[in-house]
C-alpha cells in the first residue's frame, strides 16, 4: 500500500510517499481501506514533534472514514469511522490507502454523511463529546459558555449543547462563519476581552454559566474562571500562549469551582468508537453537522495539505489516499 510517512521530526517536508506492506488481519485486528482522512492542527503537531508519545517511524493521521476490507465477516464490506490519541502516534494512522484497527474499534459510518464529511467528525466531536457530556455532565436547561466557539471543538460543543437542550453562549475573538454549523447552535456570542466575564453574568443575570468550556486554554483560563456560576465546571483542552497561569484561590474555593481537563490523546481507538456510537443518531437525524470541507488532496501532495493547515486554512482539510 501507499502511505504518507515520517522518520523525523520537523515541518511537513519531512512526509514521504512510501510503499508499505499491506497490514493484516487478525483475530482480533481488522483491516479498512481509507476513503477519506482529515487533517487535524494536532497531526501536524505531531509531525513536527510535539506530541510526546508519538514513537517512530509512523503514518500519521488520526481521523478516516473507509470500508472494512479484513477481518470477521459480519464486518466485511461495512463503512466505518475513527479517531484515536493513539492512531498516527503509537499505532500507524489514517494518511495511508489502509489502516489496521481493532475489531473492538469498529464502528458504522452514518448513512447521512458520505466518506468525507465522516473523516472531518473524529477528534473535534469525541473531545468535545468527552469533555462536556461525559466529564462535565452538562444536561438539559444548564448554560455552557464555549471559548473559541468558531474552532472544530468548540463549535461541536456548541451544537452538542443546543442537542442537549442547555443555553449556549459563544465566545472568541470572532463570531462563527454564517456557513458553519456552530453559528446556528449558539445564542448568544460575547467577544473575547477584558469584560467577557462581566457580559457573560449579564445575560446570566449575575450567575454565570454552569459550565465553561475552553477550547483555547492558557491564556483564556481566568477569563473563563470568572465566567463560572458556583459550583460551576471548567473544562481544559489546552494551552494557547502559556502553559503556567496565575489564579486566585480563595475566589476559586469560594465558588467551589471544578477544574477538569480533558486530553483526547489519552483515549484510543477503541474508547473514541464508543463515543461515536453514542453519536451516530445525532449525525443521522442531522443535528449534528462537521464543519464544512474546503480543500481535498490526494496522498502524493501529503506535504501540501499539511502545510494548509498548519498556515490554519479555514474548515476542514481531507486527503484521499486511493487517488493519485
Amino acid at each position: 500500500m501507499r502511505a504518507l510517512r515520517f522518520t523525523e521530526f520537523g515541518d511537513p517536508s519531512v512526509l514521504h510517499v512510501a510503499e508499505l506492506s499491506d497490514p493484516q488481519a487478525s483475530p482480533h485486528e481488522a483491516v479498512v481501506r481509507v476513503e477519506a482522512a482529515s487533517i487535524n492542527p494536532s497531526d501536524v503537531k505531531n509531525v513536527a514533534g510535539q506530541m510526546d508519545w508519538t514513537v517512530l517511524p509512523r503514518i500519521p493521521g488520526r481521523d478516516f472514514a473507509g470500508v472494512v476490507v479484513g477481518g470477521p465477516p459480519e464486518w466485511q464490506g461495512v463503512e466505518v469511522w475513527g479517531t484515536g490519541g493513539d492512531v498516527g502516534f503509537t499505532r500507524d494512522g489514517s494518511h495511508a490507502e489502509l489502516i489496521n484497527v481493532p475489531v473492538a474499534a469498529l464502528a458504522r459510518k452514518p448513512e447521512a454523511l458520505g466518506f468525507d464529511e465522516a473523516a472531518a467528525v473524529g477528534v473535534n466531536f469525541v473531545t468535545a463529546w468527552s469533555g462536556a457530556v461525559e466529564t462535565a455532565q452538562l444536561t438539559e436547561g444548564e448554560t455552557v459558555a464555549v471559548f473559541g466557539v468558531s474552532g472544530g471543538v468548540g463549535g461541536a460543543v456548541a451544537q452538542l449543547g443546543r442537542a442537549l437542550g442547555a443555553r449556549v453562549i459563544g465566545v472568541g475573538r470572532r463570531k462563527p462563519d454564517p456557513a458553519t454549523p456552530a453559528a446556528g447552535a449558539i445564542d448568544e456570542y460575547v467577544v473575547l476581552g477584558p469584560d467577557t466575564p462581566g457580559e457573560i453574568r449579564r445575560l446570566t443575570d449575575g450567575r454565570g454559566a454552569d459550565v465553561v468550556y475552553d477550547a483555547v486554554g492558557g491564556v483564556t483560563t481566568n477569563a473563563a474562571l470568572g465566567s463560572l456560576a458556583r459550583r460551576g465546571r471548567l473544562v481544559v483542552i489546552s494551552a494557547t500562549g502559556t502553559r503556567t497561569v496565575d489564579i486566585d484561590i480563595r475566589n476559586l474555593y469560594r465558588n467551589e469551582t471544578r477544574i477538569l481537563g480533558v486530553d483526547s490523546g489519552k483515549l484510543n481507538v477503541t474508547g473514541s468508537a464508543e463515543i461515536l456510537r453514542k453519536m451516530l443518531p445525532y449525525f443521522e437525524s442531522g443535528a449534528f453537522k462537521p464543519l464544512p470541507i474546503t480543500a481535498y488532496y490526494p496522498l502524493s501532495e501529503g506535504e501540501k495539505a499539511y502545510a494548509a493547515v498548519a498556515v490554519n486554512t479555514a474548515g476542514r482539510v481531507v486527503i484521499h489516499p486511493g487517488k493519485a
